[in-house]
């Protein structure tokens, strides 16, 4: 019997007996089964929603690396203009 403690939380009763798992080839034919059912609800894209995709992760990593490219310039001429260049 499951109750709910003071936090809420639900928790098995402490005055019941408890359920024998399963012995272990029934708990791997049960994960095999639940793995082949969700494996049912996959959806594969179209070919246009592929490349859709694509194009917005390719656009995503370009703006990044332009970000993270100007970044890098603007610490390097803040250090070269605090430090110097020495000759």
């Amino acid at each position: 019997m499951v109750q709910d403690d003071a936090k809420g939380e639900i928790v098995a009763s402490s005055n019941t007996a408890r359920e024998k798992k399963p012995n272990v080839f029934a708990r791997i034919a049960l994960f095999i089964r639940q793995v082949f059912a969700e494996l049912r609800k996959v959806v594969t894209p179209t070919r246009q929603e592929l490349f859709k995709y694509t194009a917005v992760v390719l656009g995503f990593v370009v703006i990044m690396m332009a970000l993270v490219y100007g970044m890098d310039f603007v610490f390097l001429w803040l250090t070269t203009q605090v430090f110097g260049v020495p000759a």
